[in-house]
């Protein structure tokens, strides 16, 4: 049996996941708000070439949940993200504390980040579908904000038939967009020429759009907190990766071929207003259609706050767990008495994500500085899963041990570094001092946990 907790899809002790079960899983959690709104970034950045960050997004982020479910498996530590550098990095109990608390302090703003993009694009998605809410849209993401922290105050379970049905609704919302653009006659193939050049960030635009593309297939992770759960996880879960992953790819794939044959880089680079609503501006080009904007809206809509509900809930939850091992302050941990939701944790995470749902403008640093964090928790990954290896180097029964020995978290890392090396030669300093400035925000609230993890 499945059910979804504050968006949040868990299994029961009633039955194991299977291949099927956990494949539903993953690409119901991966088919979100990506492909609606960053999308267009990546096209501005990158143009045609664009296609290559999804792909190269996809294959990262597949590796890093191969990472995810091994460590889980040998380690089954709730706030992982934490537990897991805190456990395996650094010489001292103190230094391993400290990875730990970089890693959950990049997490915890990778998950508001994503709230508070959704919750503003929830308003413009509305507005553009139905102008009479033109003026309404910072009041909108902020309902969004305080309506997704009600739900997951009070653990609000989301069936896994309804988890299914949103599911297919978008997954059909997607393809019903695709076959409308390719039969509509306006779909033009010499969009895609020239190639690698169009884009915003040159013939290296694709490597700048590589971080965000990856943000996109961030749920992969999902099965790696539920190893306990899975039959077999040793045969399950890479194959239920792999097939999950490549669905969502193709798919994905399909939509940014439809949108790049209408939408080009240029446009979105003179129309500012449309490059988080790639999907919007291609239905908007095809008057024949008229029924296409609305349902792109609405579908929008729906994985936004999709969206908002699960990254909301994971926010307070790394918060949770990371004052629960001491290195924040106590009161974060606390818990309600009904439902054990973490009440002060979600009340942080709202306060914060509506701040920055208050503010429209915030936009690009809330993506970049996001997709920053990501990239620094899946490059801490990495390197905790080669650290413990070293401490198990020969392979146990019992224990999924993800493919490629140290080569796939080595190779994460290398193409990790190399998306970021074309922003910095470009004078992308600004993100870095920003992402310097959140870490000294943290250190204010950082405190050396008195217990071992």
């Amino acid at each position: 049996m499945i059910d979804s907790v504050g968006g949040i899809i868990v299994a029961t002790k009633q039955k194991k996941l299977g291949t099927f079960d956990s494949v539903h899983l993953l690409i119901g959690g991966m088919i979100g708000s990506a492909i609606f709104s960053l999308s267009g970034m990546t096209i501005l950045s990158a143009g045609p070439a664009a296609i290559i960050s999804w792909i190269l997004g996809a294959l990262i982020l597949l590796a890093y949940g191969l990472q995810t479910a091994e460590l889980a498996s040998r380690y089954p530590q709730s706030g992982g993200v934490f537990a897991f550098p805190a456990l395996l990095l650094g010489k001292t109990r103190e230094q391993g504390n400290l990875w730990g608390w970089i890693s959950a302090w990049a997490y915890l703003f990778g998950c508001i980040a994503g709230a508070a993009f959704s919750a503003i694009y929830i308003g413009i998605y509305l507005s553009v579908a139905f102008p009479v809410m033109g003026s309404w849209q910072v009041p909108l993401g902020i309902t969004a904000v305080l309506f997704s922290g009600v739900l997951n105050a009070v653990r609000f379970r989301i069936t896994g038939k309804t988890t299914t049905i949103l599911t297919l609704f978008l997954g059909l919302t997607l393809l019903i967009f695709s076959v409308s653009v390719f039969s509509s006659g306006s779909w033009d193939a010499s969009m895609f020429t020239p190639f690698f050049s169009q884009g915003s960030g040159g013939v290296t635009g694709f490597l700048d759009a590589l971080p965000l593309a990856m943000v996109a297939y961030g749920s992969i992770v999902a099965l790696s907190f539920l190893v306990g759960e899975v039959e077999k996880p040793n045969r399950t879960i890479p194959k239920a990766m792999a097939i999950a992953m490549s669905v969502v790819l193709v798919l994905y794939l399909v939509v940014l071929v439809a949108t790049l044959g209408l939408v080009p880089s240029s446009y979105l680079q003179e129309n500012e207003e449309m490059r988080y609503i790639p999907l919007y501006a291609a239905a908007f080009s095809l008057p024949g259609l008229a029924f296409l904007t609305p349902l792109i809206s609405i579908s929008a809509v729906l994985a936004l706050l999709t969206t908002m509900i699960v990254t909301m809930a994971l926010a307070s939850h790394t918060l949770q767990a990371t004052a629960e091992q001491g290195a924040l302050p106590h009161f974060l941990a606390r818990t309600g008495k009904e439902n054990g939701a973490p009440l002060t944790a979600t009340a942080v995470v709202v306060l914060v994500t509506g701040f920055f749902a208050a503010f429209p403008q915030l936009t690009n640093l809330l993506i970049n500085l996001g997709a920053l964090c990501n990239v620094i928790v899946v490059a801490i990954v990495c390197v905790t899963v080669i650290a413990s290896r070293k401490q198990h180097p020969t392979k146990e029964a019992g224990f999924f041990h993800a493919p490629g020995g140290n080569l796939l978290p080595i190779l994460t890392l290398a193409v990790l570094v190399a998306s970021y090396i074309p922003s910095i030669i470009q004078g992308g300093w600004q993100l870095w001092v920003a992402t310097m400035i959140y870490y000294v925000i943290g250190l204010l609230f950082y405190r050396k946990p008195r217990r071992q993890v």
